[in-house]
């Protein structure tokens, strides 16, 4: 049973999240937040920054800046540094801090299958049971040198920000890796039934994308059509991962090339049949969407049947069919491990989090943050990441959270609080580990397409964060932050913390273009300041 402050503390955020309406890019719009300007900035702006700031789309919006070099403690730029903004994104530099300071960057998620039952040869008499760890990389992600794949932007946003790929990894190989381990603890046959543990943490809907313990190809089916040999012919589709009783259909058509590509995307209450209506224009790139699966659980069980079924492991039980949690013992004494799955390390979980923008990565981490001190309940990981935030010395009025990824209304934090954060890790033997698993300028993850030719390239390693919505009065999208915050170069080896953003931003139409332009223009702000501060024009 919770404690009284536990469930106070629990209904607040349910109340937060009931306020909160969800839009494009997983966040929110909020209004803007005031203060009295700082005071002047030691160093004067370079002139470029103040020109991207005072163009049209930034007219009623508030810009925030602060730079500051984490080892003299010297300030270079400081604009609203004390106040407080709407983070988007750039908050995960918050959750992701506190989980890797949790559970420490070499951590490896073990996900264990038992043996339940009497053996009797090649036969077990009773269950598998897979426990599931929270392991974000059970399908779909891992490398054979151990690395996590991702793409620069990556699928779980496919139905949003146009440009999103897969990575080329089986999005069941985790599950695949089981099914022969069992084969090969002796097990021919389960006179029994598979069922998926997931007690480690209960689903909480207030973080939203919502973890569960259990996570396949991060709880998505991806769908990738492609247009036919001319206008007017079906176009194709492939989709993955292909698991029982999912499927697909698909009455999107090709048009003429140069026209407009339009997929939209509808499943039955249940998640389980897919259909894709719409146009893909003649020799276009395949355009990919998603389709959220509703029950891991009950996917997990069946991949893993079917898993099993490849791997020469014959199941009494029917693939299909709810999960039967009932069935899980109080514990697994006795019940001998007969396959495990090892993930890479934390580090590489939030290289792909913080890289790509991993909402449910980010949210993941405060209901590992809980289970860390033996709760299922996830709200239980905040006091956890409080408590590191003491440890870091970042001051802890200047963070407002209700979530793992920023896109809660509540979420709000200061340039300076950002900037101790990033501060903290430069002080500790994860420096450059930690550093480098930010987006890096021109190179990869959300800052690949800015400044790939500019001094800058490769010299400011950063998270971004985006805040947007419609403005149905106005008819053009509200961008209520866009922020980056990371590391600047100064000279090799030698790294300035900063801020830069915006809050209160519009874009001059309904098209996403504007809210892309924003995010080059912040991202600029951040070039011009790496090269103020390297002394080069």
């Amino acid at each position: 049973m919770s404690s009284p402050s536990v469930t106070r503390r629990t209904s607040h955020r349910r109340l937060a999240g009931a306020l909160g309406v969800l839009l494009a890019v997983a966040v929110v719009v909020i209004g803007l937040v005031q203060g009295s300007p700082s005071p002047t900035p030691p160093r004067a702006l370079d002139p470029r920054i103040t020109s991207v700031m005072h163009k049209p789309d930034y007219r009623h919006a508030q810009w925030g800046l602060f730079q500051q070099n984490p080892e003299t403690g010297k300030v270079t730029q400081s604009r609203y540094a004390d106040q407080f903004f709407i983070p988007g994104s750039t908050a995960k530099l918050v959750s992701v801090s506190g989980t890797w300071h949790t559970l420490g960057s070499e951590h490896r998620f073990v996900t264990p299958v038992h043996a339940v039952g009497q053996r009797r040869d090649t036969t077990l008499k009773g269950n598998l049971d897979l426990v599931a760890q929270g392991d974000l990389t059970l399908g779909g992600r891992t490398r054979k040198d151990g690395t996590v794949a991702f793409t620069d932007i990556d699928h779980t946003y496919a139905n949003d920000v146009p440009g999103a790929t897969l990575t080329p990894e089986d999005p069941l190989a985790g599950i695949h890796h089981l099914a022969r381990q069992v084969r090969a603890s002796g097990i021919r046959r389960v006179d029994g039934d598979v069922v998926v543990d997931a007690r480690l943490f209960r689903p909480d809907p207030v973080l939203a994308p919502t973890p569960t313990p259990l996570i396949i190809n991060d709880n998505v089916i991806d769908l990738l059509t492609s247009p036919g040999a001319r206008a007017g012919t079906p176009a194709a589709l492939e989709w993955r991962p292909k698991v029982a009783p999912y499927h697909v259909t698909s009455a999107v058509r090709t048009v003429a090339a140069g026209k407009p590509s339009d997929i939209a995307v509808s499943s039955s209450p249940d998640g389980t049949r897919i259909r894709l209506s719409g146009t893909i224009a003649a020799g276009s790139a395949p355009v990919l969407r998603v389709s959220a699966v509703k029950d891991p659980n009950a996917f997990g069980r069946t991949a893993m049947i079917e898993a099993l079924k490849g791997a020469g492991v014959e199941v009494r039980a029917k693939a299909v069919g709810p999960n039967p949690a009932r069935q899980l013992p109080k514990s697994y004494q006795g019940a001998p491990t007969v396959a495990r799955y090892t993930s890479p390390t934390y580090s590489e979980y939030a290289k792909l989090i913080l890289k790509v923008s991993h909402n449910l990565g980010a949210n993941l981490g405060i209901c590992l943050m809980a289970t860390s001190t033996g709760s299922p309940d996830c709200a239980n990981g905040f006091p956890v990441l409080a408590a590191f935030l003491d440890h870091a010395k970042v001051d802890r009025r200047a963070v407002q959270l209700a979530d793992g990824r920023g896109g809660n209304p509540a979420d709000r934090t200061t340039p300076r609080a950002l900037a101790e954060i990033l501060t903290y890790w430069q002080h500790t033997r994860d420096a450059r580990t930690f550093r480098t698993s930010l987006p890096i300028l021109g190179v990869d993850g959300t800052l690949a397409d800015s400044c790939r030719s500019c001094p800058s390239r490769g010299k400011v390693f950063a998270k971004t964060g985006t805040t947007v919505g419609g403005d149905a009065l106005n008819d053009r999208l509200a961008v209520g932050a866009e922020t980056t915050a990371g590391y600047l170069e100064t000279r090799p080896g030698r790294f300035d913390v900063f801020f830069a953003g915006v809050n209160g931003a519009s874009t001059p139409n309904a098209g996403i273009n504007g809210v892309l332009i924003s995010g080059d223009d912040v991202a600029d702000v951040a070039a011009h300041l790496q090269q103020q501060a390297s002394g080069r024009d």
